[in-house]
C-alpha cells in the first residue's frame, strides 16, 4: 500500500508546515517559512523513510518471533504501525490526530486489545508530537514505542555535514549499545561512550556497525546542529532509551527516543518479560512525547 503527495496531511503555524502521512501515521515534511527542508530527502539509494512510528515493538525480536501464554507469532522488525493506515480522527489549520486500533490482522501477529494516536501540533517553529497508547482490554498490555524521524544531515543553511553534532542536556558518559548485524539484537557487550562531555561529533563512521543505542540515558533533550548555525532542539521528556542511526553516507541523520528496545540477543521468553517492554493495566493509558524546534529556520 502506497500513498500519493495528495493524501498527506497538512498542518501549519505560518512558521512551520508539517505534512504526515496517514499511512503509518508518519511525519514525511516539515518545511519552515523559507519554503527550505528540514527532514530526509528520502534518497531511494539509501533510504525511503521519514518517520516511521515503532509499535508494538522497537527493533528486531530474536527470529522475529513473539511468544506469550505458550503460543508463538511472527512480528517483523519494529512492527506493524509504520505500515498500518491510520484514521484521521482530528484535524484543524494548526493540528491533527490519527488513530488505529487491534484488528484481526493485528492479533494474528501481536495477540492484544490496544489504541494509539499520534497528535501533531505546530506553533511557531515548534512541532509537539505525542503518542497515547491504551488499553481497552481485560488483560496487561504489554509494548514499547519508538519515534524514528530522519532529519536533514547537513542542516539547512549549512554545506558542512562535519560541523554537525550533538549536544546533550546532561553529560552521558554511559556505555552503548550495538546490534547484532543482520539479526538486530542487542549485542551482550557494552561500549565506551562516543560522547565527549555533553557533546557528540557526528561522523559517518559512528554507524559503520549500525545504530548508536542509549539505554538509562541522563538526558531528556539535546540539540542537534551547528554551533551557531541551523540546529534542531529535541525534548523526549517521557523516554530514557535513544537510538541514533543513518546509512553511512546518507544525507539524513534519524535521533530516535524510544521506550523500549530490541531484544538482548537469545531472549526467549514471554512477551510480557521482554526487557524493556511496558506493562499497561487494563483500562489506562500512557502518553510518550517528543517535541522538535527549529532554530535558524528562515522567515520567508
Amino acid at each position: 500500500m502506497t500513498s500519493t503527495p495528495d493524501d498527506l496531511v497538512a498542518i501549519s503555524s505560518g512558521a512551520l508546515t508539517a505534512r504526515i502521512n496517514p499511512l503509518g501515521a508518519e511525519l514525511t515534511s516539515l518545511v519552515d517559512a523559507a519554503g527550505a527542508e528540514w527532514m530526509t530527502d528520502a534518497d531511494p539509494a539509501w533510504w525511503t523513510g521519514h518517520a516511521p512510528v515503532l509499535f508494538p515493538i522497537i527493533g528486531s525480536l530474536a527470529g522475529d518471533t513473539l511468544r506469550h501464554d505458550g503460543q508463538s507469532y511472527t512480528l517483523q522488525r519494529h512492527g506493524f504501525a509504520r505500515r498500518s493506515r491510520f484514521e484521521l480522527v482530528a484535524h484543524d489549520a494548526a493540528s491533527a490526530t490519527f488513530h488505529l486500533s487491534d484488528s484481526a490482522e493485528t492479533r494474528g501477529v501481536y495477540p492484544f486489545a490496544f489504541t494509539l494516536e499520534l497528535t501533531f501540533a505546530v506553533e511557531g517553529t515548534r512541532l509537539a508530537m505525542t503518542a497515547t497508547i491504551a488499553n481497552p482490554g481485560e488483560a496487561p498490555l504489554p509494548f514499547s514505542f519508538g519515534f524514528h524521524p530522519a532529519f536533514a544531515w547537513p542542516l539547512p543553511g549549512s554545506s558542512d555535514r562535519h560541523a554537525h553534532r550533538l549536544v546533550f542536556a546532561q553529560p552521558e558518559p554511559g556505555a552503548i549499545h550495538r546490534l547484532r548485524p543482520g539479526a538486530g539484537t542487542l549485542l551482550p557487550d557494552t561500549f565506551a561512550s562516543p560522547v565527549e562531555g555533553r557533546v557528540l561529533p557526528l561522523r559517518e563512521a559512528l554507524f559503520e556497525d549500525d545504530a548508536v543505542v542509549w539505554i538509562g540515558l541522563a538526558s531528556r533533550a539535546l540539540t542537534y546542529g551547528v554551533e551557531g548555525g541551523p540546529a534542531i532542539d529535541v525534548a523526549f521528556p517521557d523516554t530514557d532509551t535513544l537510538g541514533l542511526w543513518q546509512v553511512p553516507g546518507a544525507h539524513y541523520i534519524c535521533i530516535e527516543p524510544w521506550a523500549g528496545h530490541a531484544d538482548p540477543d537469545g531472549f526467549s521468553g514471554d512477551f510480557v518479560d521482554k526487557p524493556g517492554v511496558i506493562l499497561l493495566a487494563a483500562g489506562e493509558s500512557r502518553s510518550l512525547r517528543m517535541d522538535v524546534s527549529l532554530r535558524g529556520a528562515g522567515q520567508g
